[in-house]
């Protein structure tokens, strides 16, 4: 492959990765703005993923019916189907139950955080640790305080800040590349 077929598709990528990343920051204000429709889209798409792994269990039972894993496969692959089709069927069920898992997870999270601060506090950038358990153990508290209807913003809200510094961050490394790209040698077109 010759050096100009190699900076001709480097250009191409960082072009892809730009638009990739402005999509993406497009996506993350939307589901900031439209927190609910977000929150169900990703109920939606969790519902697909348990979906598609009780079909996976519920083949790998097929394949090892002698062995005597294969009733837990089936309860296992049956179980996965039950709550996907649930949640697909009544994402807004699905997004409530979803909603007080992550209140439980992050205040969990937060709580685990400030007991490693309390060993790890003698070293450097052990603030950044109690800072991180504090803000994570309110964001759970504050869910789980308002839930079921922290239901409409808190998944949502979450999912579109993720996507919108995601993108900020590819679109910062996108334009990085194309200014080294910009100095390799042009393509013969």
């Amino acid at each position: 492959m010759s050096a100009s077929t190699v900076s001709g598709l480097a250009r191409k990528s960082v072009g892809w990765a730009i638009t990739l990343s402005i999509l993406m920051i497009v996506a993350g204000i939307l589901a900031i703005l439209l927190p609910p429709v977000a929150g169900i889209a990703v109920a939606i798409m969790v519902a697909w993923m348990l979906i598609l792994a009780g079909a996976a269990h519920l083949i790998f039972a097929w394949h090892i019916r002698g062995i005597g894993a294969l009733l837990w496969e089936l309860f296992e692959g049956i179980l996965y189907l039950a709550v996907g089709i649930y949640i697909f069927m009544r994402p807004v069920a699905g997004l409530r139950s979803l909603t007080l898992l992550l209140a439980a997870y992050l205040f969990v999270k937060g709580v685990i955080d400030l007991i490693l601060w309390f060993r790890v506090r003698p070293h450097p950038g052990s603030g950044w640790l109690i800072f991180d358990g504090i803000v994570t153990l309110i964001l759970g508290i504050m869910i789980l305080r308002h839930w079921p209807s922290s239901s409409e913003w808190a998944i949502g809200t979450l999912i579109g800040f993720s996507m919108l510094f995601a993108g900020i961050s590819r679109l910062s490394l996108s334009m990085a590349a194309r200014r080294i790209v910009s100095h390799l040698p042009q393509t013969a077109t």
